[in-house]
């Protein structure tokens, strides 16, 4: 097993910019036992992000992404957009390029499009979006071509039918811009425990390259037939709210990160609970939305190193419960 010091050392996350180990504010994470990690002032050269195979094609990806409903769904002032800059900039020097959004995340889409093509990072992006809150092919198509504008791209790399809806006329829709050469995988999201079998039904038929549904330490449904399905049929998946939408850091707020995973180098809860999903076997990435540097950092130190065992995993449940 690593000791906590070995593993800070080999892992170290600083580029430009970017600490050892960023704080997280208390209200989030925190380091170990609440207390902030201390910042680096010398950088090092970064470790790399674990990545993972897509069961369709063997291209690999980077595990931790990021999301962009509401950290993305800012104004045009400086006080909004250059903390948004220094997100991404962090994230993509660590190595990290997947970005999911929605047309349906109010402005996420034309400020992520915009910051992106400002810092000449669109060509490193791997783009994923959705088809939302539409009903029929024209309209399907309409919000696409809308979707690439805004985006300030003419291809993305994974289109998916958001909460699954309109779902048989949708699918044809992202199959159709998939054999136009537009988008190189189609997929199918949710995000309650409540849809997680109907999510197991679509997919079963569909066969999509993609999932997306809700994970945690806390919310662990997807486990019973969803993960496994994924695993059986060969489809990638991300998974969203696995820090459900905040309230886990709420949750422990007065408690340590367990011992087990401090001497694994898992320097705060976030880490933990983003390693907690990545743990699962079928998982190809996860997602998490931030608008603050220091915890993009934080959020990216949980892409490097093992994964937790069976043990950690019982202890980091048990610990939040």
């Amino acid at each position: 097993m690593y000791s906590r010091r070995k593993f800070l050392t080999s892992t170290a996350l600083a580029t430009a910019g970017m600490g050892l180990a960023a704080c997280r504010d208390t209200a989030q994470a925190g380091g170990v036992g609440g207390a902030k990690p201390a910042s680096a002032t010398t950088p090092t050269a970064p470790a790399p992000l674990n990545t993972r195979a897509i069961p369709s094609t063997g291209e690999r990806i980077p595990v931790i992404g990021m999301g962009t409903s509401g950290s993305f769904e800012v104004g045009q002032s400086a006080a909004e957009l250059d903390p948004l800059r220094e997100v991404l900039k962090r994230f993509f020097a660590a190595g990290a390029t997947l970005i999911d959004t929605a047309p349906t995340y109010s402005v996420a889409e034309d400020v992520m499009g915009a910051l992106l093509a400002e810092q000449n990072l669109t060509g490193r992006a791997w783009l994923a979006t959705k088809l939302s809150g539409v009903s029929g092919r024209a309209a399907g198509i309409a919000q696409f071509q809308d979707t690439l504008r805004r985006l300030k791209t003419d291809k993305v790399a994974l289109l998916q039918v958001h909460n699954l809806g309109d779902l048989k006329t949708q699918m044809a829709v992202a199959r159709e811009l998939k054999a136009q050469g537009k988008v190189k995988y189609v997929g199918v999201t949710h995000y309650v425990e409540r849809a997680q079998d109907e999510l197991a039904n679509v997919v079963q038929a569909e066969k999509p390259d993609f999932l997306q549904i809700n994970y945690s330490v806390i919310s662990r449904g997807a486990e019973t037939r969803v993960l496994p399905l994924a695993q059986d049929l060969g489809v990638a998946v991300l998974i969203n709210r696995a820090f459900e939408d905040g309230k886990l850091f709420a949750q422990v707020k007065d408690k340590s990160v367990p011992a087990a995973l401090v001497d694994a180098g898992i320097g705060s809860w976030a880490q933990a609970f983003l390693k907690f999903a990545l743990s699962h076997p079928a998982v190809t990435a996860v997602i998490p939305a931030t608008g603050k540097p220091d915890r993009q950092t934080d959020n990216l130190r949980a892409g490097m190193g093992p994964d937790l065992t069976a043990a950690q995993r019982d202890a980091l449940i048990a610990a939040v419960a």
